[in-house]
């Protein structure tokens, strides 16, 4: 063989080939260790002083690495557009619903749920029994259930 001829590694022994050949098959040998090695390494850039002074990550993960490092694709610290508006939109609904009660209803509502007192408080502000206002506060959620859910006609 001589010296300016190209060689290639195929099946254990080398294979004389044209220049066209050889230069087609580096094109795609190179081609294969970029896929293999170079997008899944970082690099690192140094600086004057020979210090890294930046790191390009790779452009190719691992699954093993991301379940390691339990990393997230999206990030779901930020409640979505959608949850938001549904969220609004049921709020509003029970704004609608409570608008829809007697006085008293939204009273015993207002103190037990957004008030936070106990029944207990509220029967001794009423002057009545704790049971009394328990039974009061199970039929008006009752109500306030059908309401949200259309069972009842609105006014």
């Amino acid at each position: 063989m001589d010296a300016d001829k190209k060689r290639i590694w195929i099946r254990g022994q080398y294979v004389e080939v044209t220049d066209e050949v050889y230069r087609a098959y580096m094109q795609g040998d190179r081609k294969m260790r970029y896929f293999e090695n170079d997008l899944k390494t970082e690099r690192f850039v140094l600086g004057k002083e020979g210090r890294v002074v930046q790191i390009i990550p790779s452009r190719e993960d691992s699954l093993d690495r991301l379940v390691d490092e339990n990393a997230q694709q999206f990030s779901d610290e930020q409640e979505s557009v959608e949850s938001v508006v549904l969220h609004k939109l049921e709020v509003d609904r029970l704004h609608t619903a409570l608008s829809l009660l007697t006085p008293e209803e939204r009273a015993l509502i207002q103190a037990l749920f957004f008030e936070e007192k106990t029944e207990r408080q509220y029967a001794d502000e009423l002057g009545v029994f704790r049971n009394a206002v328990h039974v009061r506060k199970m039929k008006v959620l009752k109500k306030l259930r059908a309401l949200l859910e259309g069972s009842i006609e609105t006014p």
